[in-house]
């Protein structure tokens, strides 16, 4: 399995069998994406939230590979309506086997809406992700805070790679996702959700240096992690 950072929360998977899935697919307008959107191949976009920095490219994306999008109802609703018609709707807690692995949406504390000229269109609640591929545990928390139920994740999970924001003003700053690596106890911490503008700019490799030694790994846009 092949684990890509692109930027922002933008997570890419290449598992053993091929199968391609892209997560919170911000390309078009993220200053730090390697990606453009004609030449990305992708067979499942999980998108954690509805705000356009993380459903971003999801439909252009989807209807350009007919790819099937992964989200809570109320977003698959909203990319239905743009000739989406590959989905499969999760909500809190649900979880689906699927043939690259399981998927189980789990609880983030933060907003969802999209904003829609001068509406904000309603996008169900926030979620993370938790992905069984390959014989590994994968957490993207998605934009969230800390919360001390992340601790109830390592009572049913032993995540090998965690994927937080660190990008603080709308998610969790670094000290807080310190806690929060903590609570979930993954083998890597990888951060995620920062420096795409100045109002989270941060030190990725300070965050690594507060955790414990071996846990954290900044990430480069574009580097891989293999397992």
């Amino acid at each position: 399995m092949k684990i890509t950072y692109h930027g922002h929360s933008a997570v890419a998977i290449e598992t053993d069998n091929h199968h391609r899935l892209l997560i919170d697919p911000f390309i078009t307008g993220n200053p730090l994406s390697d990606l453009t959107v004609d030449d990305v191949k992708v067979d499942y976009i999980l998108v954690t939230h509805g705000h356009g920095d993380h459903l971003g490219d999801t439909v252009q994306l989807a209807n350009n590979n007919q790819a099937t999008v992964i989200a809570i109802p109320e977003i698959n609703h909203f990319v239905n309506k743009f000739g989406v018609k590959k989905i499969h709707s999760l909500n809190i807690g649900g979880s689906y086997d699927f043939p690259f692995g399981r998927v189980k949406m789990v609880f983030a504390q933060h907003s969802s809406g999209y904003e829609s000229g001068d509406t904000m269109v309603y996008m169900g609640d926030p979620a993370g992700f938790i992905l069984e591929i390959d014989g590994k545990v994968i957490y993207h928390a998605g934009d969230t805070a800390y919360f001390s139920d992340l601790t109830l994740l390592r009572e049913d999970f032993d995540i090998d790679l965690a994927f937080l924001p660190i990008g603080d003003n709308f998610t969790m700053g670094p000290v807080d996702a310190v806690k929060a690596s903590t609570a979930v106890s993954a083998s890597t911490v990888v951060p995620i959700h920062y420096n795409t503008f100045p109002v989270i700019k941060q030190d990725p490799e300070e965050f690594v240096r507060l955790l414990p030694v071996g846990i954290g790994q900044a990430l480069a846009v574009g580097e891989s992690i293999n397992y």
